[in-house]
């Protein structure tokens, strides 16, 4: 079946040091690694990373994806002997180490290195090291790009939307979420990108995408949760509205185990 095989490229920066890309801003590199590299913070990125973003990424109902997650050099040691140990269980993810540069020139090189030779186009996603995917992310969008063949075909990008998710925060009560439907929000949000373009999903604002490229829109299930917790960079600027969360009931917490892998007792041992 045409585009069954299309190479899915997943990409998360992990506390990479970016010059640029931040909301939150540094004059030096030294005085950003301080800031990314800082004991509580780098706790709180794990205990996300854990418990949402890895466990539907190891559940994939389709796993023929590959995961580039792009650290700085100077991570602390005990943190990248950390990471390396979360990614184990995991085989698609793969660990580049980039020295500081221009966020998206840095991210865009990371992708088009990941790229292999085909006749098909590359379908190609970004996500943050606290947000999460359906377990059948990776299904569904080969599915879409199956479906969509002819404008993907005839067009350098397309991009593809899935709208329908939650804005979750893991508590040691358990998980505070609220169910949102958004555009063009990553991670659940692709760009399919034709066979020698070497224009990524990264040469794009995420907000502004729909301005660029003709769009689907797919809003049939749950397909993103989007975290939300102190260290947010999006976030941090005063005029941000705080969304409305309330703690998860049975049924939903039954609906983030089935859709997200994502377990509310692991994450109530785990914010403990």
């Amino acid at each position: 079946m045409e585009n069954a095989n299309s190479q899915v490229i997943g990409l998360c920066r992990f506390s990479y040091p970016a010059l640029g890309g931040f909301q939150v801003e540094h004059t030096e590199t030294v005085e950003r690694e301080a800031y990314l590299y800082a004991p509580e913070r780098m706790q709180e990125r794990f205990r996300l990373f854990e418990q949402f973003t890895l466990p539907p990424l190891r559940a994939q109902s389709d796993p023929e994806f590959t995961l580039m997650v792009v650290i700085g050099p100077n991570m602390p040691r005990q943190d990248h002997a950390r990471l390396m140990d979360n990614l184990s269980g995991l085989p698609q993810a793969r660990v580049i180490v980039r020295a500081p540069g221009r966020h998206r020139d840095v991210m865009r090189e990371v992708i088009n290195e990941a790229l292999i030779d085909s006749d098909l186009p590359s379908l190609q996603f970004r996500m943050d090291d606290d947000d999460a995917v359906s377990v059948h992310f990776v299904e569904r969008l080969r599915k879409l790009a199956t479906n969509a063949r002819g404008l993907l075909r005839s067009n350098r990008h397309v991009a593809i939307d899935f709208v329908n998710g939650f804005v979750a925060t893991p508590t040691p009560d358990g998980i505070l979420a609220s169910a949102t439907f958004q555009h063009m929000w990553t991670p659940a949000l692709a760009l399919s990108v034709r066979p020698g373009v070497r224009h990524t999903i990264m040469n794009y604002s995420h907000a502004r995408l729909w301005q660029n490229v003709p769009t689907l829109s797919w809003p049939e299930e749950p397909m993103f949760v989007r975290g939300h917790n102190g260290y947010n960079d999006s976030r941090q600027k005063e005029e941000v509205r705080m969304p409305k969360l309330s703690l998860l009931d049975a049924e939903g917490e039954a609906l983030f185990r089935a859709q997200f892998h994502i377990d509310a007792d692991n994450v109530r041992a785990s914010f403990r």
